[in-house]
């Protein structure tokens, strides 16, 4: 199992929190949450912007929640498990070795001792496992190169009520970037976000990964005192690339969470993405159990939302910030405006909209794709302008 981590929401999250019994004011009483009122971004050379969604969304008719979170993963994972088993649910701790079905039609599954079966299915199985996924062969869609992710928790004396990115954007290389997450108020998760490759460029050199971590630290003097403390526990490192895959519900089965998608950490919207997949494959659930079989408009729906939404935050976060020629053009201050914009508008338009059906289904993708394909000709703009001044110069 990866280490928790996904501590920094966005601002649709707190709602979803709140109908499992969650809600804002009890995370940060019960000290597993911290506000997260902005976003910052600063870059080597002093410069910084800040990210904060405009006051007129918590006006009529938006009524946009402008406070999101901080969380303690592993502090707030207990919880949700704990109101899980109040309610009845039983949790056993197996490993699925095999899955038993008739075509599409999943029966049950195998542990290496057990058979669990049941009329439906919900694959929440994880980014590394993709039961399911990998069970029928799911067609997948990447975005960007593989990366890694390494992260340590350090003791601070007091923090801001909002993240932290910090960043050093080279004009010809792909964006590396480091993560500051208030935990507590004494408390901050730091971690460095980079490329697979770059990663083992480095390890290549004789450098371990607390080493490679140290070094993309001491690049940035806020977190000079920080190691000179010294982190509280031994690093954490985990890989993943960003991918959606497409089909991900059938039958009498849906996959959910990062089973079915994974969203760049930057974006902040994992989280958000998983409670989404949860609520609604639960309600598609609860709306056809007596037919014991998911009608073929609702898989459809239901896949597409998860695909399009996957689409749209990662391609727009690839164009826009990781590869140079947006970053290049406008600068990257001004590409995390451009990126955050239409992020944060979709996030309520998918809130509003509340998307379950075939036609609501299709504005929410229609909407998504004009986004979508605004940020490949943005960037494809800006590369041809690149060329032209070089090839000028």
């Amino acid at each position: 199992m990866r280490p928790a981590v996904g501590e920094s929401l966005d601002w649709s999250a707190p709602a979803l929190l709140s109908d499992l019994g969650v809600p804002m004011e009890y995370l940060i009483a019960a000290r597993m949450a911290t506000w997260k009122r902005h976003v910052t971004m600063k870059l080597r050379n002093g410069d910084s912007e800040r990210y904060i969604p405009d006051a007129w969304l918590a006006g009529k008719p938006f009524h946009v929640e402008l406070r999101t979170l901080h969380v303690d993963r592993l502090r707030l994972d207990e919880e949700l498990l704990k109101k899980t088993i109040d309610r009845g649910v039983t949790v056993i701790r197996e490993t699925v070795t095999r899955v038993e079905r008739n075509g599409a039609y999943i029966s049950a599954v195998h542990s290496a001792s057990k058979r669990f079966s049941s009329s439906w299915f919900i694959d929440a199985s994880g980014f590394a496992t993709c039961l399911l996924a990998r069970e029928f062969n799911l067609p997948v869609i990447h975005f960007g190169p593989a990366k890694v992710a390494i992260w340590n928790y350090f003791a601070v004396s007091e923090s801001v009520e909002g993240t932290t990115l910090y960043m050093e954007p080279l004009p010809t290389q792909y964006l590396d970037w480091v993560w500051e997450i208030p935990i507590h108020s004494q408390l901050v998760s730091v971690g460095y976000v980079t490329t697979g490759t770059a990663m083992k460029s480095q390890r290549e050199q004789g450098l371990g990964v607390g080493d490679i971590f140290r070094q993309q630290l001491t690049k940035y003097p806020r977190f000079a005192p920080l190691l000179e403390a010294g982190p509280l526990e031994p690093c954490s490192v985990t890989s993943f690339r960003s991918r959606v895959y497409d089909g991900v519900a059938d039958a009498n089965w849906l996959i959910a969470g990062e089973a079915a998608s994974m969203v760049d950490p930057i974006t902040s919207n994992g989280m958000t993405a998983a409670l989404r997949h949860a609520a609604e494959a639960s309600a598609l659930i609860l709306k056809y159990r007596d037919r014991g079989r998911l009608p073929s408009r609702a898989t459809g729906s239901y896949n597409r939302r998860i695909l399009q939404m996957a689409k749209f935050f990662n391609v727009g976060i690839e164009k826009i910030l990781y590869e140079p020629a947006v970053r290049n053009h406008i600068g990257p201050r001004n590409s995390g405006t451009v990126y955050t914009s239409p992020a944060w508008s979709m996030n309520v338009v998918y809130a509003r909209l509340n998307p379950m059906g075939i036609l609501s289904t299709f504005l929410l993708g229609s909407v998504l794709w004009f986004f979508r394909a605004s940020a490949w000709l943005f960037a494809e703009w800006c590369k041809r302008m690149t060329t032209v001044t070089e090839t000028s110069a």
